[in-house]
């Protein structure tokens, strides 16, 4: 029985920097407001690379009550506005990545206009833009950089975006927060999402999917929806209702 549903954002909620198909928006929405009537219904949350703010904002679009996570590892619980993570942040910990956010702001992004640091960031130094060939090359001097000089860190791109993060800051480490808060196993979640940052949840849930426009790392590693973007995750909701229904069937 699958008891929760995880969406991605970018790539999968809506495509970047593009209006959002709001009539997909609205079913996806409509569902989530009916698990709350229906056991064959899992509850909808989020799991992102993107900044709180962003986050947020969609979680308010789809009427999201659960807690949410952002910036992968970083779970935000809307009872008391709280905040917890799955890094250590004091202690100097985030020196890496904060040395990386200078690199990139004083001697890389002057180089690149239209390519911006994503500022609200609070645990990794992502930056994003609308040109997929200059992603891609930022992708491979950040790569290079990170080998020179912090092997410790990770990163992931995406069409859009490349983020560097502290080992441990990984979407995995997100759903782990998720279930202990919720105390639902992985086991029991589903989960939607299209680029490599994506793979270690995938590898995970119990029903992993993945939007056409999926990167190929992560169609490797789930089940591949012959639909684009918010079609696709209103599509995979209504494959848990029925995989549900069968479930409670055979019970």
């Amino acid at each position: 029985m699958i008891k929760l549903f995880v969406t991605d954002l970018d790539g999968c909620i809506s495509e970047p920097f593009k209006t959002p198909n709001w009539d997909a928006i609205h079913k996806i929405r409509e569902l989530n407001l009916k698990s709350r009537e229906s056991e064959l219904i899992p509850p909808l949350t989020i799991c992102t690379g993107r900044p709180f703010p962003y986050a947020e904002a969609v979680a308010q679009w789809l009427d999201v009550r659960l807690p949410f996570v952002f910036e992968s590892a970083g779970l935000f619980h809307w009872d008391g506005h709280r905040f917890e993570t799955a890094i250590n942040t004091e202690n100097g910990m985030m020196e890496p990545i904060r040395a990386m956010k200078r690199w990139l702001t004083e001697e890389i992004l002057p180089q690149y206009p239209g390519i911006n640091l994503e500022f609200s960031k609070m645990m990794d130094a992502g930056v994003v833009g609308q040109d997929e060939k200059t992603i891609n090359h930022l992708h491979l001097l950040i790569q290079e950089k990170v080998k020179q000089d912090y092997p410790e860190l990770i990163v992931h791109a995406t069409d859009v975006s490349v983020n560097t993060l502290m080992p441990g800051n990984d979407k995995l480490q997100g759903f782990k927060l998720l279930s202990r808060a919720l105390g639902i196993q992985l086991s029991e979640m589903a989960y939607i999402g299209d680029s490599s940052g994506d793979v270690p949840a995938l590898k995970e849930v119990r029903l992993p999917f993945v939007p056409m426009n999926a990167r190929e790392i992560a169609k490797e590693h789930g089940e591949v929806i012959e639909k684009q973007t918010t079609e696709a995750v209103l599509e995979a909701y209504n494959r848990i209702v029925s995989y549900n229904t069968e479930f409670v069937k055979q019970r």
